[in-house]
Parts: C-alpha cells; sequence; structure tokens
C-alpha cells in the first residue's frame, strides 16, 4: 500500500521571531531566508501595532517570555507558535505548554531544524483550532439541550400540561415557523426571562 503525502511548502509565509537580539535569531533569519519566509524580529512585547493575521508563524523564547507579551489570552494564540528552547526549568516548560506551543526548537539555533518545526506547528494548530471548533459545538450543544429543558417546563407550568404535550407544541411551533426546536425553545425561554425583567421593575 502506498501514500502520497503533500510537501509542505512554506515559501512567502512570514514570521515573528519575538525574541530578543541574539545569534540564535540571526540562525533563524538564515533559515528563514533559505526556506523562502520574510521573518521580522521584536521584543520585548508583540508589536502593538501589528495584527497577527499578517504573520503566518510565531517564534518566542520559552527562556524570557511572559503573558503579558501578547494581545490575546493564554493559550489561545491565533497562528502557529514554535517555542524557542534553552532552559529545562520546570516551571519555563510549564509557562511554554500553558501557552500553547505547536512545537519547539531547541538551543542554541543551529543552521537547520526551523523545516520540521514548521511542519509539526503548522499541522499540530489546525488540528488545535478543528478541536477547538469541536469544542465550542458541543458547548453550544449543551446549552440549547439546557434552554429546550427550561421551555418544556415552562410549558408544562403554563399549559398545565405533560411533557409529551409540552414538548409536542415545541414541535408543532418549530415547524409552523420553518425553524429548529431549539430556536423556539430559546425564544421561549427569552420571553420568560424578558418578562421576569419587566415584573422585577415593575416592582420597584
Amino acid at each position: 500500500m502506498s501514500s502520497v503525502h503533500n510537501t509542505p511548502n512554506f515559501d512567502g509565509w512570514r514570521a515573528l521571531i519575538l525574541h530578543r537580539p541574539h545569534q540564535n535569531v540571526d540562525a533563524l533569519f538564515a533559515q528563514c531566508a533559505r526556506i523562502g519566509i520574510a521573518a521580522e524580529q521584536a521584543w520585548p512585547d508583540f508589536p502593538r501595532d501589528r495584527s497577527a493575521e499578517e504573520f503566518n508563524v510565531l517564534l518566542i523564547d520559552a527562556d524570557m517570555g511572559h503573558d503579558e507579551q501578547f494581545p490575546w489570552r493564554q493559550g489561545e494564540a491565533p497562528l502557529p507558535m514554535i517555542a524557542l528552547i534553552g532552559s529545562e526549568a520546570p516551571g519555563r516548560i510549564a509557562w511554554t505548554i500553558a501557552q500553547g506551543a505547536d512545537a519547539q526548537l531547541l538551543k542554541p539555533i543551529g543552521s537547520a531544524g526551523l523545516y520540521s518545526a514548521l511542519m509539526v506547528a503548522s499541522h499540530s494548530f489546525v488540528r488545535r483550532r478543528a478541536l477547538d471548533r469541536d469544542v465550542a459545538a458541543l458547548k453550544d450543544r449543551l446549552a440549547r439541550r439546557q434552554e429546550l429543558a427550561e421551555a418544556t417546563a415552562l410549558l408544562m407550568l403554563r399549559k398545565n400540561c405533560g411533557a409529551s404535550e409540552a414538548y409536542q407544541h415545541l414541535r408543532l411551533t418549530a415547524m409552523s415557523r420553518s425553524c429548529s426546536i431549539e430556536d423556539v425553545a430559546a425564544a421561549i425561554v427569552q420571553e420568560f426571562e424578558n418578562h421576569g425583567l419587566k415584573n422585577a421593575d415593575h416592582g420597584r
């Protein structure tokens, strides 16, 4: 059995190296040039006048990095991230993991290693974003199920009926409105909450 693997092509990518001026940065610039990547260096923070969308990959100094360097929350980097690691201190490794680094490159940086790190980082980032979308979708489904249960209970109280009749009312309403049962349930819960707020305002 044979399989075909696409060879990644990073030609035309833009990289930001978040690291103080150093020989390691010079080595990364040289590797980037050979691969066809346009690299920039910044320190100590991610440039406040730049957007993450301008870059395809971020390389960070894991030895001196800190949360305040980034304009996003910890672990939510919007682009592939490669950690440049020189220290194996547990605290530094823990910080790197918490940032959600997609790959690592050990210091001192030589004349090779960046290409493989880019391959790992780009694929890991795609998987990470897909997982984030799946988790968000699951959270949304759970929230909508909760609304469905709440709407059913509200209808049971309002119509003095059982759960089956209340659910049937939701289903028929959804059919008449050409929308999902979850949408109808959300509207009923919202209507109840708004009604409760109005009553609370009148009672003041």
